[in-house]
């Protein structure tokens, strides 16, 4: 089965500390989700207020081709404003782990209990309904596969699996979900984890690798402490690393991964894998030589994969001759071998004085220094 993807960014992106997105920045992410076929989304906390719900609805009525989902706590109360928002289905998240348990004044009973009981209560409002097993990561193995084993013979769609701190690594999350996938062989299971260490992404793909085949992501990675699984960072290393392809139209993230960093007012990294301003960008001389002939030598993913155009090299400390000799090439300038070299170590103490790259402006202006009285006409090019 193929991925299925359940983005969360309008949900749980948005609980990000001092994350606050307008009605008109949800339309305008939910209509780049469903532009990535991206093919269900949770949309938001109804149990919030009025506000919340009107949102939720507005963006459930605008016909796009995704599914909508409400998240839930585990009452009738939140189910009753979920119905209010109008999504195709519910999400219950209930604490399996003993420590959330005890901080919400809950019994292993009364989660079991209430967890038919509300399955059967939410059934006639919605289309599906989902359940959350809130703290996956720290609760005992016994009840947490009788947990799932219960939502399953009540009737649940699907069962979420969370790794509510992002305690788990690809080994202890293949673990945990082959364990519960072997007890329970037929339900839905989807994998929602945090990346508090690091490792969100690999811990979704051995989710999957494990038969967790639907995967709760948010775009960038947006989400709550150090975040959630990045979707674009997820689907790419699926096709890339196992072989697997997602899909989710990877020509959109560019533009997806933009528009929310900058409504969000979270800042990607330059080198954030996949979406990154620097990631498709090269300086190192032994790689832009082969970069040249091949750029699949020292560069994964195609720009055009990802919605990007492929990258000019840096000019900077770690270049080579082919780099410069790409440029003033580029610039119609003669330049023997003799010229790149001393070119390149001009280049060198300028970037180290810089400590930066240097312009393609700047690499003419130390060209001109060095060759103005030596070859004609150069003024007469540009870069």
């Amino acid at each position: 089965m193929a991925p299925y993807f359940i983005d969360t960014t309008l949900r749980d992106g948005e609980q990000s500390p001092g994350v606050v997105f307008s009605l008109s920045d949800k339309i305008r992410i939910a209509a780049l989700l469903d532009g990535a076929g991206v093919p269900e989304l949770e949309v938001g906390t109804p149990a919030m207020g009025d506000a919340e719900v009107h949102e939720i609805r507005t963006i459930c009525e605008m016909g796009f081709g995704f599914k909508t989902l409400s998240w839930c706590r585990a009452n009738k109360n939140d189910v009753r404003a979920a119905k209010s928002a109008g999504t195709n289905g519910v999400h219950i998240s209930f604490p399996v782990s003993a420590i959330l348990m005890k901080a919400m004044g809950k019994t292993p009973d009364w989660v079991i209990r209430n967890l038919h009981d509300l399955i059967e209560f939410a059934y006639p409002m919605f289309d599906y309904v989902t359940i959350g097993a809130q703290d996956a990561s720290r609760a005992e193995t016994a009840f947490l596969t009788k947990f799932v084993s219960a939502a399953s013979a009540f009737g649940a769609s699907r069962v979420r699996l969370a790794d509510t701190i992002g305690l788990l690594n690809p080994t202890t999350t293949f673990l945990l979900v082959s364990t519960i996938r072997s007890v329970e062989t037929d339900i839905s299971l989807e994998i929602h984890v945090h990346n508090d260490l690091g490792m969100a992404t690999a811990n979704t793909l051995a989710a999957y690798m494990a038969g967790a085949g639907c995967l709760s992501t948010t775009v960038n990675g947006l989400g709550e402490r150090a975040g959630n699984a990045a979707m674009e960072e997820v689907a790419m290393a699926l096709e890339l690393s196992a072989g697997i392809p997602s899909t989710l139209r990877t020509e959109s993230f560019s533009e997806l991964s933009d528009y929310v960093a900058k409504v969000s007012n979270r800042k990607l990294s330059e080198s954030k894998p996949i979406t990154g301003s620097l990631v498709l960008t090269h300086e190192s001389g032994i790689h832009t030589n082969c970069l040249l002939k091949d750029r699949s030598t020292y560069q994964l993913i195609s720009a055009e994969k990802i919605g990007k155009e492929e990258q000019k090299f840096l000019i900077g400390k770690h270049s080579g001759k082919a780099t410069i000799r790409y440029y003033l090439t580029e610039a119609n300038l003669p330049c023997t071998d003799e010229d790149c070299l001393s070119l390149l170590e001009k280049v060198k103490e300028c970037a180290d004085a810089l400590k930066r790259s240097i312009t393609k402006e700047e690499l003419l202006d130390i060209y001109l220094e060095l060759y103005s009285g030596q070859h004609h006409e150069i003024t007469n090019h540009s870069m």
